[in-house]
């Protein structure tokens, strides 16, 4: 009777683990891919480039954001079907363009 109620909770944390790092290393990826934009200057459609006021008339601050859209691994399953949609992670990375004229 106890062991039913004890592997859900098993899976509903691992599940929850899993997600949460899943997360972390979408993020990390994607902040690694900003700075690389940022540094080689090659752009993707999906990025956001915002100019930044600078007072210096030398500098020419920009903002390059990433954005990254990502499955989650399942390990409860049909756990999509009960939510009805996929497990999706949307995360963003941002690095500064340091433009001098």
């Amino acid at each position: 009777m106890v062991l039913i109620p004890l592997l859900t909770l098993f899976l509903i944390a691992s599940q929850l683990t899993i997600s949460i790092h899943g997360r972390n290393m979408a993020k990390i990826s994607a902040q690694d891919a900003a700075s690389q934009r940022a540094i080689t200057g090659n752009f993707q459609d999906s990025d956001t480039y915002l100019h930044i006021y600078s007072p210096d008339t030398n500098h020419n601050l920009d903002l390059v954001v990433s954005h990254e859209e990502r499955l989650l691994p399942s390990i409860i399953p049909g756990l999509g079907q009960i939510i009805g949609r996929d497990q999706r992670i949307k995360v963003s990375g941002l690095a500064v363009v340091e433009n001098q004229r």
